[in-house]
């Protein structure tokens, strides 16, 4: 999936595993969070068939500013492209990577979906509003420890 994606060319500057599935031990639906980062998206926008020919069905900025989403045939892969410079990027990549250096963290998220979930009684627009708040805030403990640690999210 991810070679599908980098081999569009030199505009694809970097893929990322995200979402549950890139942190262990963290309950996840089976679909795995891709964030690719181009050159730009105007680049990627003229891209779109041949993405389309790799399987996956362009949603365009699908809510967010800023971003192209795309979901492979079957749902088993949902791509998140952002330009360079945008800030989605280092929120994604810091909330990975924080929930992968503290287990607590992980284990309270996990705690955190299962609640949205049973809330939700099944519906995923109401399950992913559910968790939101949670998210966000921790976001932004994630976003603060990375540059406590001094380490980069694109690295």
């Amino acid at each position: 999936m991810a070679a599908d994606v980098a081999a569009l060319g030199p505009g694809v500057l970097a893929v990322h595993h995200i979402g549950s599935t890139a942190v262990p031990g963290l309950v996840a639906k089976p679909v795995i969070d891709l964030l690719a980062v181009v050159d730009s998206l105007d680049w990627l926008d003229n891209q779109r068939p041949a993405l389309e020919g790799l399987g996956y069905e362009w949603r365009g900025d699908y809510g967010i500013a800023g971003r192209r989403y795309c979901v492979l045939r079957g749902s088993i892969a949902h791509l998140h492209c952002y330009g360079l410079l945008s800030p989605h990027i280092a929120r994604h990549l810091a909330f990975r990577d924080y929930l992968r250096a503290d287990d607590a963290e992980r284990d309270r998220y996990a705690r955190e979906k299962r609640r949205a979930w049973a809330a939700s009684g099944g519906d995923k627009a109401a399950y992913a509003a559910g968790k939101a708040e949670w998210i966000a805030a921790t976001e932004a403990k994630a976003l603060d420890w990375f540059a406590a640690v001094s380490q980069s999210p694109l690295e």
